[in-house]
């Protein structure tokens, strides 16, 4: 998948086969379940549910896979606490329930899901550094601050959480020499955590740089999803979380 985000932010998705990228990505789904594997070995997982959705949407071609057994799939990996997990009974995950939310998005299925007790839950997320945690009695983790923030800023709950506090935390964990973010304040700064420390930044609405908008489901400048088209999922969501 970022191997296409890549080419897209570039507009040069047409260097690429995309019928062979349609036809792998269709070729990884169980015809009878809807679940899709992340390879020819067969692992499945929510992760891929929304992978495949949004690699298919970069070619306008969701509609080549059976979306309603993802969408099933995904909604047989929604707990009782509102968020999802790995698979159906898997516990509920901050980075799971990112994948589920913004695999539904994409396929116009907001209204399955919980709202209340999801935002509930990913607020319960914030801990007393003003960082965010994956699933309760972790450490917080900068990560998080992607995978929570993105998942609220769909349901439209982005409030429920102290960003400021929030934005703190992320710039704690920078590197003072060398510019990147860590995981937590202290620890080694890697590309993993910068890039999502700085999304969250973004969703934050953090204003000491002049930081992109991005989107909360593909992660990626606003400016390019428009670009390429794919903002029709804030078409999807349902009228009564706007009001």
């Amino acid at each position: 998948m970022s191997a296409v985000q890549i080419l897209v932010i570039y507009n040069e998705l047409n260097r690429i086969d995309g019928a062979k990228v349609i036809s792998y990505v269709k070729s990884l789904q169980d015809p009878i379940t809807g679940e899709v594997s992340g390879d020819s070995w067969g692992e499945k997982d929510t992760r891929f549910a929304f992978i495949s959705l949004a690699i298919l949407s970069f070619f306008n071609a969701i509609d080549s896979i059976n979306v309603d057994g993802v969408v099933e799939y995904v909604e047989k990996s929604m707990n009782y606490d509102g968020g999802f997990g790995s698979e159906p009974g898997g516990e509920s995950h901050s980075a799971q329930i990112f994948t589920c939310l913004a695999a539904l998005a994409i396929a116009g299925k907001l209204q399955i899901i919980d709202r209340e007790r999801l935002s509930r839950w990913l607020a319960e997320r914030q801990l007393k550094s003003g960082g965010l945690n994956g699933r309760p009695q972790k450490l917080e983790d900068v990560c998080y601050s992607w995978w929570v923030l993105s998942s609220l800023k769909i349901l439209d709950r982005v409030h429920w959480v102290d960003k400021d506090r929030l934005c703190e935390f992320i710039l704690s964990a920078q590197d003072s020499v060398g510019g990147g973010i860590a995981d937590r304040p202290g620890d080694m700064a890697d590309v993993y955590h910068t890039c999502f420390g700085i999304a969250g930044l973004s969703l934050a609405g953090f204003k000491g740089y002049n930081l992109e908008q991005v989107d909360p489901v593909y992660c990626m400048p606003v400016s390019v999803v428009k670009r390429a088209g794919l903002r029709g999922w804030l078409d999807a969501v349902p009228k009564s979380w706007k009001e």
